[in-house]
């Protein structure tokens, strides 16, 4: 038996559903963690408060987050059981021990709740820590100027028109260059996944290039980031930071669609990734959505509006570099340009609460927590690709930095949200990337250390390491 802790039971209170993501040394676990209500008559309580199970269906791989549940009453009509139903193929599911009637068998995991803390038994005495802790509920900030895409998506494609197929919508999404139906369609491709509407992966061929109607221009005519002192520097900060994650949004989907048809066995190559590899990379889609709809509402909020300024697609230079391979496309992407971010992130949050702007902190501070479970479903996914191709992780990932990125990684690191990331000091000390740039060294590779140098020297709030380090504390999960 091995409890570990969750979160205090009133951050579980505004949702009834969670998704838990463990880690212990290279494995993964996830499980959805179900809250039930009402569920007292008599002054006797029929069923435990707390249900959960692994997160993918053990039959197909489908998700539960988004199951639905019935409840088993006795003679008496006491609540004896909860079962939750697959939303693909409507197997049930015993919440308590995991079996159904159709014979298969899914992983359950006993709650307690100690003085006012949830926590969860792994089954085993190995040291599990949680990673995070999600909401299933999605809560996406829509335009204060153009609302109807996402209170009406259904006015810009018809149920008769939408795509069948989890990669066919990520090619619609990819082709999409308006901001808000890229968001919209993004939700709405997400609640048919959960909801079992969309049973099939299928096959599609993404865009080289996702189209903007924003102005771009090379990166080095972008301007540089806000110091994050003026309304007007840290407009211009959320800006950039918006375009970053108009960016994810297209790099999610690609992977998605890209490596669809993904082989790891030369001798089984009809064999795909499973199930929970689209999960996942749909999950990362769907945040970095949200991420893009707080910073777009916050940036009309003071005054601005996405496409205010000229913005550049540097960043997916990198996806057309790694086009050829998933492994290199992990690599780069997820494990040196979002783990950057973790490094990143916690400076400019200190930068925004300096200046008093607690609304953008918010965004900010939101944006860090999901972006800790990006850089960890990269990893999560280069340990899978490593373990089907006997590559060893770390030296594979070296190797694929050495030849697809331009220059030296430096620092600071955020050491505390890499390891929770699963990224140990061996993934990034003396990193060093030989491949030729296509712009000035100094616009690219150093975009981020600029905003890193930024936030401890600002002219208008200085920004002490010290207020780094607290915010550092008040970013963990």
């Amino acid at each position: 038996m091995g409890f570990v802790r969750v979160a205090e039971a009133d951050r579980l209170k505004e949702n009834k559903r969670h998704v838990v993501t463990l880690r212990y040394a290279n494995e993964y676990q996830t499980v959805v963690l179900f809250r039930m209500d009402g569920l007292e008559e008599d002054g006797r309580v029929h069923t435990r408060e707390y249900y959960a199970i692994e997160s993918n269906c053990p039959h197909a791989g489908a998700p539960l987050e988004n199951a639905s549940l019935e409840l088993v009453e006795d003679d008496i009509e006491d609540i004896v059981d909860v079962i939750a139903v697959c939303p693909y193929h409507a197997y049930d599911l015993s919440l308590s021990s995991g079996e159904s009637s159709y014979g298969i068998k899914a992983c359950t995991f006993n709650v307690e709740q100690r003085d006012e803390i949830i926590y969860i038994d792994t089954h085993d005495s190995s040291p599990w820590e949680v990673i995070a802790v999600r909401a299933v509920s999605e809560q996406f900030a829509e335009s204060t100027t153009n609302p109807e895409p996402l209170q009406h998506v259904d006015r810009y494609i018809t149920p008769d028109q939408e795509p069948t197929t989890l990669t066919q919508w990520a090619t619609l999404i990819l082709k999409t260059p308006d901001p808000e139906l890229k968001i919209a369609y993004t939700r709405r491709a997400s609640q048919l996944f959960k909801g079992g509407q969309i049973k099939v992966i299928g096959k599609s061929t993404p865009p080289e290039k996702p189209p903007r109607n924003q102005q771009q221009v090379d990166p080095s005519r972008a301007g540089r980031r806000g110091k994050g002192g003026s309304l007007q520097s840290r407009i211009a900060l959320l800006h950039s930071l918006a375009n970053i994650e108009l960016w994810a949004i297209d790099l999610a989907w690609d992977i998605i669609a890209r490596f669809s048809n993904a082989s790891l066995d030369p001798v089984a190559p009809n064999s795909k990734m499973p199930m929970d590899y689209f999960s996942d990379w749909l999950q990362v889609a769907t945040d970095e959505a949200k991420h893009f709809s707080l910073l777009r509402r916050r940036l009309e909020e003071m005054g601005s509006f996405y496409g205010a300024l000229p913005t550049h697609g540097a960043l997916w230079d990198s996806a057309e570099d790694t086009k050829h391979s998933l492994i290199s496309r992990l690599s780069i992407i997820h494990l040196v340009h979002e783990a950057r971010g973790l490094d990143v992130n916690p400076a400019t949050i200190a930068k925004f609460r300096a200046s008093g702007d607690l609304e953008s902190t918010e965004v900010l501070e939101t944006i860090h927590h999901d972006e800790i479970t990006h850089v960890t479903a990269g990893h999560k996914w280069m340990l899978f690709c490593c373990k089907h191709s006997n590559l060893d992780p770390i030296e594979t990932f070296r190797k694929q930095v050495k030849l697809n990125f331009s220059g030296k990684l430096r620092g600071p690191f955020n050491t505390d949200d890499r390891h929770k990331a699963g990224l140990s000091e061996g993934w990034y000390n003396d990193l060093q990337g030989e491949k030729t740039s296509t712009y000035k060294p100094t616009t690219i590779k150093s975009v981020k250390e600029e905003a890193i140098a930024d936030a401890l020297k600002d002219t208008d709030h200085t920004v002490k390491e010290d207020h780094i380090t607290e915010t550092l504390k008040h970013t963990r999960i």
